[in-house]
């Protein structure tokens, strides 16, 4: 059996998840994390990308927009923005988002925000990789 800690997901209006697990995975501003019990404490800034969450006999996606992550010893604290589980996303909305924001970082009138558009490209991928 592997070491288990505690994880909490959190959203403004509601608890995501809360739960045993053995590992977790998820994306942060400075790339690809995987977090075991024990980890030295530290926060991170979360980034669009797939939550991987290691129960004792089964493993868990999520689509994770945004937030930041807390790390303890014990007790990993997701505070998101935006999470989803699969059956939560909407597969022809994400699709519709991911055309649309690619048609505008394609746009160079200088009226689009890239940024903006890069980032809601992102999300779409995201909530396609997890529906998928």
């Amino acid at each position: 059996m592997a070491d288990m800690f505690k994880l909490q997901v959190i959203t403004p209006d509601k608890k995501f998840y809360e739960g045993e697990v053995s590992m977790v995975e998820l994306t942060t501003t400075e790339g690809q994390i995987g977090v075991y019990k024990n980890h030295i404490p530290m926060t991170a800034i979360v980034a669009p990308g797939v939550l991987t969450i290691h129960e004792e006999n089964d493993v868990k996606r999520a689509a994770l927009h945004a937030g930041f992550i807390q790390i303890l010893p014990e007790l990993i604290t997701v505070m998101a923005e935006t999470v989803e589980w699969p059956d939560e996303i909407d597969i022809n909305r994400a699709e519709e988002a991911r055309v649309r924001a690619e048609r505008r970082i394609k746009e160079t009138n200088g009226e689009v925000d890239v940024m903006r558009a890069e980032l809601a490209y992102k999300r779409a991928l995201v909530r396609l990789t997890v529906a998928k």
